[in-house]
């Protein structure tokens, strides 16, 4: 049933030994290299030019036929400016999760289907399906489950907790089964140690060899407000822009003593709230509410009735241990989530994905997060919390 399988290749040691393993079982590959991003760094260096030429190399060592397509319109609007509209709305984006949604699963796997007439795509991604790495369970009237991936370090399915079910039943995770150093010890020996020994990218793709603080500035305004102690009152100091902070964030103020950390943002003032010192109460979130979630397989059937509970694990950021949570939903569709621990710096704008045992559930972005939904009663209806979703104020909580 899989026979042309066309392989998004990145130039990386990841995606090469995909395109390798395929065609060692008989798979024709045909790989396509993704331009997203043209624009050279202040070193006059274009990422994506080298990139490109990583993946030439690699085609020609493993013979296969490779395919350039240029997504950079499409990544713009559904990704960059997806990060942009978030800091200024004093957000925290996540564009991995994004670029996986809208541009490797939707806009490649729509590419490889029509144009190349691939029967399905294959990434390098570290996550496992139920369909197998090499779909070889796959059912045409059945859904995948999404899995996490047996190295547990370099899990990737937070990353693609966005996708569609209709992409994710025609993709292939060929890595989801093996270790790192697995992949990178098959790429030494099949003469690929250029790949294998290239440095692993890290960070935002877009930004290269540029620190944040050079990089947004060519493309949203500096707008000064102040800082302003949360526990005073008190305006401590300056700042040039809240797209410059992040929560939790140490900053050093002039002419202050203490060291403070950022607490919350306001798009409207343009003013940062901070607290002093790491550990300030304030900085600590049990609760977190979202908006609509996008589940992978199905809506779990204990949220299914709005007056039941789930209970699983979530994560906000990729890397971090899974936290145990109750998961309720709202009237109008939103999940009101309630960790078992309190959680650092949980920002709007980020991701909550939710996992049980070894499935990704899903993932939803965080509208609000604070202490308990004691305090959220105490917070005005805004934008953000609408009045359809007050009846989560009856849940409750220890």
């Amino acid at each position: 049933m899989f026979r042309n399988i066309a392989v998004g290749l990145s130039g990386g040691v990841d995606s090469a030994v995909v395109a390798l393993l395929l065609k060692r079982k008989g798979f024709n590959v045909t790989a396509v290299f993704l331009r997203n991003w043209d624009t050279a760094d202040e070193t006059g260096k274009c990422l994506a030019d080298e990139d490109y030429r990583d993946a030439q190399y690699v085609c020609r060592k493993i013979d296969v036929p490779l395919v350039e397509v240029n997504f950079v319109k499409e990544y713009w609007h559904e990704v960059f400016t997806y990060l942009l509209e978030s800091y200024q709305n004093a957000a925290t984006p996540n564009p991995d999760i994004m670029c996986n949604k809208n541009i490797k699963f939707k806009k490649f796997y729509d590419f490889a289907r029509e144009n190349l007439k691939a029967d399905a795509i294959a990434t390098g991604h570290y996550a496992r399906s139920s369909f197998g790495p090499y779909l070889e369970k796959f059912k045409p009237d059945t859904k995948m489950k999404l899995l996490h991936a047996v190295d547990e370090k370099k899990d990737q399915t937070f990353f693609l907790s966005q996708v569609s079910q209709e992409s994710l039943q025609r993709c292939m995770f060929p890595l989801g089964g093996m270790l790192k150093t697995d992949v990178k010890k098959i790429a030494m020996e099949a003469d690929l140690e250029i790949i294998a020994q290239k440095p692993e990218s890290m960070g935002i793709c877009f930004i290269g060899t540029r620190t944040f603080q050079n990089f947004i500035p060519q493309y949203l305004e500096n707008k000064p407000g102040n800082f302003v102690d949360y526990d005073t009152g008190n305006i401590v100091g300056q700042h040039h822009g809240i797209h410059y902070w992040t929560l939790g964030q140490g900053c050093r103020i002039a002419g202050t003593r203490k060291k403070f950390y950022i607490f919350q943002k306001s798009a409207k003032t343009e003013d940062i709230l901070v607290v002093a010192g790491t550990d300030h109460p304030a900085l600590f979130s049990r609760l977190m509410v979202t908006s609509n979630p996008h589940w992978i397989h199905e809506e779990p059937e204990e949220l299914i009735d709005s007056w039941t509970v789930l209970n699983c694990e979530y994560r906000i950021q990729r890397n971090e241990l899974l936290c145990p949570c109750r998961v309720y939903k709202t009237t109008s569709g939103r999940l009101v989530v309630i960790s078992e621990r309190a959680k650092r710096a949980v920002s709007p704008g980020q991701f909550v994905v939710l996992y049980r045992n070894e499935e990704c559930l899903g993932s939803a972005p965080i509208t609000y997060a604070g202490p308990s939904l004691q305090a959220l009663g105490e917070v005005a209806v805004s934008s953000d919390i609408e009045e359809s979703d007050r009846s989560f104020e009856t849940i409750a909580v220890n």
